[in-house]
């Protein structure tokens, strides 16, 4: 199934969905749904509301984001396709098989590297690379067992749960969102669009028939896409099943026979893979400045099994040094061949039929032999006839069918193909003028490489699903099945009789039409997508509101298979691009940095990590594959280690959140399974932070405020504000430059460091009355209306970062705002957060105090050090007064934030003494802090000074003192060493230089404290 999502203006209730805001822009439309598959990160389409539409898609759009894999889908793995080992110099483009324009790296390489991984995996010191071994508990599964019918609205107004659970939050959004329509745009033909799509490009000459060579799947006895088509490298001779085989079938070995010459009492030698091809051998090729065969030129060899003569012919193509420097030509069976068919007029008879079985054109030795079993009856007969040379081992690269793990074989079959050269240049010229921004930048060389040598594009699929193609044959009175096939098209049978009759001069009725059976390549439809669900043909509202998008988002991989499509299609059918940018994403690869693919066995389900899987499904879903022994050894024991207990139920947002917090652009992601365990951890943070503000507003007489009427009153309020409006901006930023990682680090960032570590640590005593006897808001009295102001700015900070983390975290930030609704100024929504404005800093201009975040990092600074101080003195319920040693501007900092101070940092009070002090700061001592206390240092001029109490470890505290420094010497060499380089390069900017100096000071300052601390204490020791 697609899903499809529209992004517009936030004010556009429609479009308002819980992922427009993945990459918000403000005032166009943006992308869509998103969903994963091992080795890839997220995908987005560009499109109208999120919506099923009844096209087939892609055969690895599986578990899809959006609806959190609850559909049943399957996430499919798959390799890249990759080009067979040939015996060829140089490779041109393949007629029907696109390849990347990275060459494959030399197997030997490949062979040392994938031994380096595997002994890396099974080593004892694995657990160095990437996380450690997952270790965890098993959490209470809650359930949300109320009668709920489908598509009715959760009831938010139950008891809150303990604990955050993935079952219990995910339960029945979903279903609520599709019937309300959140994600249901109106429905368009899209079936009568791509059959619009194909009629128009059949009338403009760009469809056409012809007989061509494809991927095809004996299996399904189908011709496949590109993206279906999995590799597996083969070091030497290796059995392998092979579908509709009762034995293993070996790969991985040369053979090589001779060929006689005509007239002549020489032979030439040819090697090959596939010796059961060699029946439609038509040619043997040879480097024309090959001085082996310099005498050949122009003769003939015979056939041994059909005595027909074929020609030697000479083409550069050929690699001197490869082999016997000759070889076998077979124009029927494989891409290079067929290129050398066309270039010298060759014949291309076929000699394996669409069920893999051989055609009678071999014989009747061989007729309706299957293909692999015919291989050793030809290695027999060139024994036979003293023909066969011998064989050896052989680096090899097989195509495989992904979907039914049969060995692709390329065949000759009438299809239907697109003509790709003209609408390929246009898609060129459109990068290079700018029309077309593709991001990151360096993709552009590979966009103009590969369409600059792109070969037609076969659409034709045997399948029986999918979307039938509206060609027609047409069979006219008195004619004979051995004249040339007559084809029209048509958006219905009547229309195509109609011009079979215009076209041929014939009356309709005496006419006979037969539908094509095959239908289109799934990624022919895909490519219209971007306008077809907006309505098109028909001009819509929606396709002259939405079209063009703004921009896909999309996996590399597929730039050719999908993206280049979608352009080409999308100019030549509307004229306009479909898309103003492209952002290409990274791939997503295991712990190891491996690409995930069942043939190495580290695909990672995502429904694995959305519901928890025990250690012994995981090997049991290895078992199931068909890996080689040594491949299911080396993944189920790398299973056995990182996961000793299984993957434990992350859920959906923990797993979005995750893939969201790595870089998208240039660099591959290794998926840590303890990421995504941490950021279920973080949901359970959201939780408690909801139970904490229900209990708060609750308990409150007084409505809370609007969030345009609320002014924070004290120091600590305008800072969490203040923070709440720079996070804001920090996301617009990123959203702008697409950078994800940056949004999803600033909101956990604010919601953990931020709101729960600092503002409601500082202001739990203030709204839930638990003082302690500790001095809380020297800068204001508790009063009523401070602890309403308090209770507002808590609700809007949390409301607001919901809705901050709604596109990552749908499903918890929906549950958790629909609970904080009945407290909301004014009158209740009955909406679902997914249609809410996004926020934006604009709306909170009145937030931002610049002064007070610049301030409160020496607050924080100092509450770290005291904290360490009481650690140090082993204080755990003991309230102590510190003394802080300071320059006038951090006293009065210090006094600014003093109640954040005394209650983070747990102390009875905060005695400030400046040595410089000038006497207009009243609450600064004007006395030092007794001697004798330990000194800890903030930074070169504040340093935090604590009386020695009775009971105190002496011993201990020296020891502590002494790792202290020990820790620190290396800094500071280190640091003394930057500082002496940047002395020796003029080149080091001064701002560098001098915040070297300052570092260095600070080092210096801190290690002359901790001296001095040490020396005090053994003093005191020998003391007492």
């Amino acid at each position: 199934m697609l899903l499809k999502l529209n992004v517009t203006k936030c004010s556009d209730p429609r479009a308002q969905c819980c992922l427009h805001r993945l990459l918000h822009n403000a005032s166009t439309t943006c992308i869509a749904v998103m969903y994963w598959r091992p080795g890839n990160l997220t995908r987005v389409y560009p499109t109208s509301c999120l919506s099923t539409v009844g096209d087939r898609p892609p055969p690895d759009l599986n578990g899809i984001m959006l609806r959190m894999w609850t559909k049943g889908h399957c996430p499919k793995a798959r390799l890249v396709v990759k080009t067979a080992t040939k015996l060829w110099s140089s490779k041109p483009p393949e007629p029907s098989r696109p390849v990347s324009s990275a060459q494959p790296r030399p197997q030997v390489q490949k062979r040392k590297r994938r031994q380096e991984r595997e002994k890396t995996i099974l080593s004892a010191e694995h657990n160095k690379v990437g996380d450690q071994t997952l270790n965890w508990s098993e959490k209470q599964k809650i359930v949300y067992t109320t009668q709920t019918p489908a598509g009715t609205k959760k009831d938010t107004s139950l008891p809150f749960p303990s604990s955050y659970s993935p079952d219990y939050v995910e339960s029945c959004w979903y279903q609520w969102w599709e019937k309300e329509g959140f994600f249901n745009p109106d429905q368009h033909g899209f079936s009568g669009a791509v059959t619009e799509a194909f009629v128009r490009l059949c009338d403009s000459g760009l469809i056409y028939r012809s007989e061509g060579l494809v991927n095809w799947s004996c299996a399904l006895q189908s011709a496949i896409s590109d993206i279906e088509v999995e590799t597996k490298d083969v070091s030497g001779p290796t059995l392998m099943s092979v579908p509709g085989y009762e034995n293993k079938v070996e790969f991985g070995t040369m053979f090589t026979f001779a060929y006689t010459v005509e007239g002549h009492d020489g032979e030439v030698a040819v090697s090959t893979t596939r010796p059961e091809t060699m029946l439609g051998d038509v040619a043997v090729a040879v480097h024309p400045d090959d001085p082996r065969y310099q005498t050949f030129h122009g003769l003939r060899c015979k056939h041994p099994f059909t005595n027909r003569l074929i020609p030697i012919i000479t083409d550069t193509m050929v690699d001197m040094d490869m082999g016997t420097g000759a070889v076998k030509v077979t124009p029927a069976h494989d891409f290079m061949d067929f290129h050398l068919s066309q270039k010298h007029s060759l014949p291309r008879p076929s000699v394996i039929r669409g069920d893999g079985t051989m055609e009678p054109l071999c014989g009747q030795w061989l007729e309706g032999v299957k293909r692999f079993d015919a291989r050793q009856l030809v290695v027999n007969g060139l024994v036979e006839k003293k023909l066969f040379r011998g064989k050896k081992n052989h680096t090899m690269t097989l195509p495989i069918c992904s979907r039914s793990g049969d060995i692709i074989e390329p065949l000759l079959k009438k299809q239907w193909f697109v003509r790709c050269d003209t609408m390929a240049m246009k898609a060129i010229e459109a990068v290079e003028d700018g029309q077309l921004e593709i991001i990151p930048h360096s993709y552009t060389k590979t966009w103009k490489n590969w369409l600059s040598s792109i070969s037609d594009w076969c659409i034709s699929r045997q399948l029986w699903w999918g979307h039938q193609i509206p060609a027609y044959q047409v069979q006219l009175p008195n004619s004979t099945t051995k004249e040339e096939e007559l084809w029209v098209w048509g958006k219905s049978e009547e229309e195509a009789r109609q011009r079979a009759a215009v076209k041929y001069g014939v009356n309709p009725e005496h006419i006979t039409l037969r539908q094509d059976p095959d239908v289109l390549d799934t990624w022919f439809s895909s490519a219209l997508f971007p306008f077809t669900m907006l309505g098109w043909p028909e001009k819509t509202p929606d396709l002259q509101r939405f079209y063009p998008n703004s921009v896909l988002e999309t996996g590399s991989d597929l730039i050719f298979f999908w993206v280049a499509r979608m352009v080409m299609l999308g100019s030549e059918l509307t004229g306009q691009l479909p898309f103003k940018q492209v952002l290409f994403h990274s791939l997503v690869r295991d712990k190891y940095g491996r690409k995930m693919s069942k043939s190495l066995g580290n695909v990672i389900d995502p429904l694995d990590v959305i519901h928890g899987v025990t250690l012994k499904r995981l090997q049991e879903k290895v078992k199931e594959g068909n890996l080689d022994p040594r491949e299911q050894l080396v993944a189920m024991k790398a299973q056995s280690k990182d996961y000793p207990n299984g993957i434990p139920q992350c859920g959906t947002d923990a797993l979005r959140f995750a893939l969201c917090s790595h870089k998208m652009q240039g660099e591959d992601i290794s998926l840590s399974i303890s990421q995504v365990l941490g950021f279920r951890h973080f949901c359970n943070k959201m939780w408690q932070t909801l139970r904490f503000t229900l209990g708060v507003v609750g308990d409150n007489t007084t409505p809370v405020g609007t969030l345009e009427g609320t002014t924070p009153l004290n120091s600590m309020e305008r800072w969490i504000c203040s923070r709440l409006y720079s996070t804001i901006v920090q996301c617009e930023q990123a959203f702008e430059a697409y950078e994800l990682h940056i949004v999803t680090s600033a909101l956990y960032s604010f919601w953990v460091h931020n709101l729960c570590d600092v503002y409601m640590e500082y202001v739990k005593p203030v709204l839930l009355k638990q003082n302690e006897g500790v001095e809380v808001l020297t800068d204001k009295d508790h009063s009523s209306s401070t602890k309403q102001v308090a209770s507002t700015v808590l609700y809007h900070c949390v409301s607001l970062s919901l809705a901050l983390l709604s596109p990552f975290m749908p499903f918890i930030t929906e549950e958790l705002w629909q609970r904080l609704q009945p407290f909301r100024p004014g009158a209740m929504a009955q909406t679902s957060l997914c249609l809410q404005p996004y926020p934006q800093s604009t709306q909170l201009a009145h937030w931002y105090f610049p002064e007070e975040e610049k301030d409160f990092l020496l607050v924080q600074n100092v509450i770290r050090v005291a904290r360490s101080l009481r650690a140090q003195c082993g204080l755990t319920t003991e309230k102590p007064v510190m003394w802080a040693v300071c320059s006038p501007s951090q006293a009065q900092t210090l006094l600014h934030f003093g109640s954040a101070v005394w209650t983070l940092s747990r102390i009875l009070r905060l005695q400030i003494y400046c040595p410089d002090q000038d006497g207009h700061l009243l609450s600064v001592h004007s006395t030092p802090p007794p001697t004798g206390c330990l000194v800890a240092v903030v930074d070169h001029t504040c340093q935090l000074h604590l009386h020695i109490q009775s009971g105190v470890d002496i011993k201990q505290q020296i020891r502590h003192l002494s790792q202290q420094k020990d820790k620190l010497l290396p800094k500071l060499e280190e640091s003394l060493c930057k500082l002496q380089s940047s002395y020796n390069h003029t080149k080091t900017p001064a701002h560098i230089r001098q915040r070297m100096e300052s570092k260095v000071s600070v080092l210096k300052q801190e290690l002359k404290t901790i001296e001095d601390q040490i020396k005090v204490l053994q003093e005191k020791q020998s003391m007492g």
